[in-house]
């Protein structure tokens, strides 16, 4: 098997979530991923499912947001520096380049001598399908 950058093992059912969130356009639940997995017939348990997600977030692999209620969501993205907009309703999500945020994150850092700064950006909202917009 191989390994990802934290040493953990590349596993089968990394590989199926891996899988599961290829292409996906929402930030989905480990619960979700769990009955995803199980519908398909894989025998995998809801911890391994949490356990594997939680490797996969420190490896870069994916990204996690809190949901409105504090769940954890996941979502495969790019591995460059970005930025969501959520759907509050549906989970859809978009990534964006956010340069005037980086600026004023910089700007902000270096003026209260703060070095080393990250900083995390998701916008909520309602996407067109879910606010009744074709526009």
């Amino acid at each position: 098997m191989t390994s990802t950058r934290t040493g953990a093992r590349n596993t089968w059912q990394r590989a199926a979530i891996r899988d599961l969130l290829e292409g996906c356009e929402e930030f989905r639940t480990a619960q979700q991923l769990h009955d995803q997995l199980r519908e398909s017939g894989a025998k995998v348990g809801l911890a391994t499912v949490y356990r594997a997600l939680q490797a996969m977030t420190e490896a870069g692999e994916v990204d996690m947001l809190r949901s409105a209620d504090g769940e954890a969501t996941y979502r495969r993205c790019s591995s460059s520096h970005h930025h969501h907009l959520v759907c509050r309703e549906c989970g859809y999500s978009v990534e964006i380049v956010a340069r005037p945020v980086e600026e004023w994150a910089a700007e902000v850092a270096a003026s209260n001598g703060f070095t080393e700064v990250g900083h995390e950006v998701e916008v909520f909202g309602l996407c067109r399908a879910c606010s009744g917009r074709d526009d």
